[in-house]
């Protein structure tokens, strides 16, 4: 019997049917049963991360989330996940709320990051409320890795992708960003932005190494709910990352 897992998504709404996509993909079904039940909350009313972090008004999103997570429990969640990056500085809010495991995407990107050899400084490709709410900058910090951050284009271009979706000019300018990054002294980038996650495909031959926090999340979820060892996406030993339980890391 196949775990379900909850999903806190409409952060945004096309980057949660985009890790729903992913998580479909990902496993080897022949019938419906063999794929990863998913009980998904797409709450586009989630307040703004942007506007609660960055720009210091409006309400605070924590509240709201932990009622979803309540909410995804009484469905029948088994286990949480988020795909926003940002939405990751409420994280705390959540584990309170929560009687289950939070799957931390965070957790599990500074977790691959410090698996990469000749890597000590990540660059986070994603908006600037991560670095105003040093969202990765502590777990980085605990694997002996530093981080670089972007420059204040990644907003524009979040929002764009947000307003517009897909297109030419948005690959271009996440090609831009992410050489940015690399020429700032980062020796691999994550894709730290759900939105990014939808552009992925830019970076495919860029010249230093880069993964995406969609894809290990993806991972572990399949994991999860299969009871199953996953390789995590650039695994070389075929283990799988770990889930963050309910309780707060120190």
């Amino acid at each position: 019997m196949k775990r379900a897992v909850g999903i806190l998504g409409g952060m945004g709404p096309a980057a949660t049917i985009d890790l729903m996509q992913r998580v479909i993909a990902a496993v080897d079904g022949a019938d419906d049963a063999d794929h990863v039940p998913l009980i998904v909350h797409q709450n586009s009313q989630v307040p703004s991360r942007i506007a609660a972090i960055v720009e210091g008004r409006g309400e605070d999103p924590g509240p709201v989330l932990a009622r979803m997570t309540r909410d995804l429990e009484r469905a029948g969640a088994l286990a949480l996940a988020m795909p926003c990056n940002t939405a990751h500085a409420y994280a705390p809010a959540i584990r309170a709320a929560a009687t289950v495991p939070f799957i931390d995407m965070v957790a599990l990107s500074a977790d691959h990051a410090s698996r990469l050899p000749q890597v000590a400084r990540m660059g986070l490709l994603g908006s600037p409320a991560l670095a105003r709410a040093s969202v990765y900058d502590a777990p980085l910090a605990a694997r002996g890795l530093s981080a670089v951050h972007p420059r204040h284009e990644a907003l524009e271009l979040v929002r764009d992708v947000k307003a517009r979706g897909v297109h030419e000019a948005a690959r271009t300018q996440l090609r831009t960003l992410a050489t940015h990054l690399r020429d700032d002294g980062a020796d691999a980038i994550a894709i730290s932005c759900s939105e990014f996650s939808l552009l992925a495909d830019a970076l495919a031959e860029f010249d230093i190494p880069v993964f995406d926090t969609i894809d290990l999340l993806v991972a572990e979820i399949v994991r999860f709910s299969l009871n199953t060892a996953v390789p995590e996406p650039g695994s070389t030993d075929g283990s799988s990352a770990r889930v963050a339980e309910v309780a707060d890391e120190t």
